[in-house]
């Protein structure tokens, strides 16, 4: 079986559990034609990190509807990402081997969320990602980026130094609800309404309106 037919039969048996009340969040996966990640931390990401946030996500009613798209992440002279491959509508996890020294600054972070000229991103370094370790310290990567985006901290610009403390405390708590008890009812509630501002901002963006200012999230 290959990564891409395991990857496809695991979201598939997560949506064929669905019920009543189960979610389904789009995810536009795009993989950085730059990534420079070595073999043995992308066997760890595609068959332990990434089915770990599907199960995770799939426990409290959440399904991943997950499309693959080429693209990449180029650099500008300042480190400044320019993104290759997004699209509007969906919640884009790009995947790629470290994150951009504009958003790092030399902290080997494992992940981000923001807004970028009007997609919603979540940028998960492959080198530095890891699954469920300690319960509110130590989530999965992937299921606390997409959580940012979720729980609508996405949305929310230039929080103050201690809000950011309580977004990471917070986000961790609900990754814990999900992983170990199956609980995902507070965050189905927030994410249906985050995937209607989601569905909202993709209409402005087609009929001409600028796009919102870049809010950083996650780590």
């Amino acid at each position: 079986m290959t990564r891409r037919d395991f990857v496809r039969t695991a979201t598939a048996g997560a949506a064929a559990g669905g019920g009543a009340g189960r979610l389904l969040v789009p995810i536009h996966r795009v993989v950085d034609a730059w990534a420079r990640v070595p073999p043995e931390r992308l066997r760890h990401f595609w068959w332990s990190i990434w089915p770990e946030a599907c199960r995770t996500f799939s426990r409290g009613g959440i399904d991943l509807q997950t499309e693959d798209a080429p693209g990449e992440v180029k650099h500008s002279p300042g480190d400044r990402p320019i993104f290759v491959g997004l699209r509007r509508g969906a919640l884009n996890l790009v995947l790629t081997g470290h994150l951009p020294l504009y958003w790092d600054g030399g902290r080997s972070l494992a992940g981000v969320t923001t807004v970028w000229e009007g997609y919603h991103v979540c940028l998960v370094a492959m080198l530095y990602a890891h699954g469920n370790q300690v319960p509110y310290l130590a989530t999965n990567t992937c299921v606390h980026e997409l959580l940012h985006a979720l729980l609508g901290d996405i949305l929310v610009g230039h929080p103050k130094w201690y809000q950011v403390g309580e977004r990471e405390t917070r986000v961790d708590w609900y990754a814990t609800q999900l992983w170990l008890f199956g609980d995902g009812a507070a965050v189905r509630r927030s994410a249906r309404l985050y995937l209607e501002r989601l569905a909202a901002t993709a209409a402005a963006s087609r009929s001409g309106f600028a796009a919102p200012p870049e809010r950083l999230v996650g780590g």
